[in-house]
């Protein structure tokens, strides 16, 4: 949204500065994206005299010229500076714009430098409009009147002192595309007083020869209300001067005064019209929604086929306008124009929008309608609009034409001064609330009842109230206060102890050398389904993008998508870990706490010692197990299942559960279709811990329990047993563990050695650590036998020979 400044003065009576306004406006959340100051570029070039013009010694079309300089303005010290001029009109006597050295000349791109032209030295230049940006004319130099003042800035001379301010203005804020709107701003914050703009009915001389209609679905959903009048008799030349200034300092082209007029309205008061050529018009105009497959020649000269549902206006014969986006060529106006009808409608901001978009039509009129003009001022707009074309353009004007009635948006919320105080955290008088809310155009009553006015559909309760006296008041005076104490000495912690627990599992699973990740918890539906999730349940409404469609129902996905990224880019070699929320359903109870890890490719770089393998299984389960004993969870008394996720390889991963209904994690290799659906080059390892399921430790105590050594010799004895290939070595183990519950310390695998038979050997090494006294053969013999009847009884295993 672009406007001048001289603009903004039209309905702001202020004193105050440029850079005041633009610091206002940014602290108001209008934010100024760039100012077009005319000083910045053009400020150095000051009008000056030629007091001498002579013939270049050394060129027969360079003339020396002698000139009387004023660097520091008018009343400051005249400084006579030589310069080597080549233009035809230099003479002795003109009065002309000078360019000192160092200063930089538009036209041109160029910064002046003093140099020596035909062995004669120059410093500085006299300009032509070309070099200023006044016009492309450069056959000769600036040529003044004689009675210019000198020493005066050429912008200043010129009227061209009109800086142009750029703002960028968010959805919210329909109000502030009407310069008006911006002004109201910055009178509520104190940089001046809003002028009255009051508006007078022009009374009509005859009926309009026009009439229009709205269909009944239409003025539901589409246009509630459409205001019109012919106006006889017009002229439709070029605009005055002073609106081609306008309309052309906010970088649009003039056109004729018809067109002028109806973009004047759009920027200063935020009120697109449109202006039909009543010649061409045949018979009466009709609002309606399209059957589609119509088409239209717009006025940017481009054809439109219309789908279904579009809404248009049209006469006899067939589609004139797109509603609230372009008008057609056929019936819009040229500078042979006599009678024209205005039309100025109020436009449902959902339905211009979705046709807007389907038409890839980027119009000043849609950006206003789709974001919601002021449905009250729609009368209004149009009297002012005539009232401009009558004096500008001349002609007669008809009675107005009203299809429908304007839509009601009155509303009203109770103003609590002590809420806002209490949310903004800012001591804002009462008196200073309402005076704020007054000067934005709301309302105030003796009971604190604020309504709310017709331009500010953002505004839908209290809070927007206290949002408009907050930033008005400028939080940039919030100053920031310690928040009160609850209690004197030591603060208790304040984290939860299932936030503990996440930092705890965090800092161990970075330690075995995972790096985190942090993703989002929306994936798309492919993705989900793949992990058992995809349902509608878990489905956005509002998704980013397609990729983003659903809860996801794991970390998993989100890893494998980062890995896949990374390989990619040629990072083969990846541990990654996340903590996060999984989503099993759409129910605040399917919602579970997760710890992810994902190792992928080998363990270790290349490198000349061999050292470096694929990663397993067993990579999985033991960062899985170090990550539960952190968590305090009995890693050696978990029970390991087979029932593990189908996104796990079946026959190369487990859960480790708390009992049969309780699992605390599941680990293993991934299952190469998931990779290969997620384009992650294998080997690929990963764990899944259920940080809700272990159990919080009893006893609470902030120091670890002390190391009980034993001062008695451990003896170790090893046993091979042969079994069956289908017994597996957890079953051995947790026998064998199980034999002496009290002396057996650790029972570790050290071979596995398949045989030809059907059978396997498996090789176990039983550490005895007794606890009274030092165990004697017979004793050791005796809880050897128990080990091996447990094994037998157990997997059916012998003792190999």
């Amino acid at each position: 949204m672009k406007f001048t400044l001289s603009w903004l003065k039209t309905h702001l009576d202020t004193e105050a500065t440029l850079d005041e306004i633009t610091y206002a406006l940014t602290d108001l959340g209008l934010e100024v994206e760039g100012v077009e100051d005319p000083a910045d570029t053009l400020g150095v070039f000051r009008l000056c005299r030629v007091i001498e013009a002579v013939q270049h010694p050394n060129a027969d079309r360079l003339r020396l010229c002698r000139v009387e300089t004023y660097p520091d303005g008018p009343d400051g010290k005249i400084v006579e500076v030589q310069v080597v001029c080549g233009a035809p009109n230099a003479r002795t006597g003109l009065v002309g714009v000078f360019a000192p050295v160092g200063s930089y000349v538009p036209g041109i791109d160029m910064t002046l430098k003093a140099g020596v032209i035909r062995d004669v030295e120059s410093h500085g230049m006299l300009c032509s409009e070309r070099e200023l940006m006044v016009s492309d004319e450069h056959d000769g130099i600036i040529d003044l009147p004689s009675d210019a003042p000198l020493g005066a800035r050429f912008i200043d001379y010129t009227n061209r002192n009109d800086p142009v301010i750029d703002i960028a203005i968010t959805p919210n804020r329909p109000d502030a595309l009407g310069i008006r709107g911006i002004a109201r701003d910055l009178a509520a914050r104190g940089l001046g007083t809003l002028k009255p703009a009051p508006i007078e009915t022009v009374e009509g001389a005859f009926e309009s020869p026009v009439n229009v209609s709205i269909d009944a679905g239409v003025l539901e959903k589409g246009c509630p209300v459409f205001y019109g009048r012919t106006i006889k008799g017009v002229q439709n030349g070029p605009s005055p001067k002073w609106l081609q200034d306008q309309i052309r300092a906010i970088g649009l082209r003039p056109i004729s005064a018809l067109v002028d007029i109806t973009n004047f309205m759009t920027y200063d008061r935020n009120r697109p019209l449109h202006v039909f050529d009543v010649a061409k018009v045949n018979g009466d105009l009709r609002v309606h929604f399209v059957k589609g497959g119509e088409s239209l020649t717009a006025l940017d000269d481009k054809d439109y086929t219309l789908d279904a549902g579009m809404m248009v206006i049209s006469d006899d014969n067939g589609v004139e306008s797109i509603a609230g986006i372009m008008g057609g060529v056929a019936s819009g106006c040229t500078e042979d124009t006599v009678d024209v009808f205005v039309e100025s409608a109020y436009w449902d901001p959902i339905t211009i929008a979705m046709a807007g978009r389907k038409l890839k039509i980027n119009s000043d009129a849609r950006y206003r309608f789709e974001r919601g003009v002021d449905p009250a001022f729609t009368g209004e707009g149009l009297e002012l609009a005539t009232q401009m074309i009558l004096d500008i353009c001349g002609g007669e004007a008809s009675n107005v034409v009203v299809a429908g009635k304007t839509p009601d948006t009155s509303r009203s919320y109770t103003l609590d001064p002590a809420r806002v105080i209490s949310l903004v955290g800012m001591d804002i008088a009462q008196d200073e609330q309402m005076r704020i809310l007054t000067d934005l155009g709301f309302v105030v009553g003796d009971d604190l009842q604020v309504a709310v006015p017709s331009w500010r559909p953002d505004v839908q309760g209290e809070a927007d109230l206290i949002e408009e006296i907050a930033r008005v008041a400028s939080l940039t005076k919030l100053v920031g206060v310690p928040m009160p104490r609850p209690s004197t000495g030591v603060m208790r912690a304040v984290l939860t102890p299932m936030q503990k627990r996440q930092g705890m599992v965090r800092r161990t699973i970075a330690t075995l050398g995972y790096n985190e990740c942090v993703t989002y918890s929306f994936i798309d539906k492919a993705s989900a389904e793949l992990f058992g999730g995809g349902s509608d349940g878990v489905m956005l409404g509002n998704p980013i993008s397609s990729e983003m469609s659903h809860m996801r129902p794991t970390l998993l996905p989100s890893l494998l998508q980062a890995a896949a990224k990374n390989q990619a880019r040629g990072f083969a070699d990846l541990a990654l870990f996340e903590i996060g929320q999984g989503f099993e359903g759409g129910e605040p109870e399917d919602q579970k706490a997760l710890a992810c890890g994902l190792r992928v490719g080998t363990t270790a770089p290349r490198n000349a010692y061999g050292t470096a393998r694929s990663v397993d299984l067993h990579d999985a389960k033991a960062d899985a197990e170090a990550a539960l004993a952190a968590l305090g969870a009995p890693v050696d008394r978990l029970m390991v299942m087979r029932n593990a996720p189908d996104w796990f390889h079946p026959g190369r991963s487990a859960v480790l559960s708390l009992g049969p209904k309780n699992p605390l994690a599941v680990f293993g290799e991934m299952h190469p279709k998931v990779l290969a659906e997620m384009d992650v080059k294998g080997p690929a390892v990963a764990f899944t811990l259920f940080l809700e399921n272990a159990p919080f430790p009893k006893a609470k105590t902030k120091t670890r329990p002390a190391l009980v050594l034993s001062d008695f010799q451990a003896v170790e004895r090893d046993f091979a047993f042969v079994v069956n290939s289908d017994v597996e070595v957890e079953a051995l183990l947790k026998a064998a563990n199980g034999a002496h519950k009290k002396l057996i310390d650790v029972v570790n695998l050290f071979d596995v050695f398949h045989m030809d038979d059907g059978k396997k050997s498996i090789a176990i090494s039983v550490r005895i650590q007794p606890t009274a006294g030092t165990l004697t053969d017979k004793e050791i013999d005796a809880i050897s036998e128990q080990v091996i009847a447990k094994v037998s009884k157990a997997t059916g295993g012998v003792l190999r020979g």
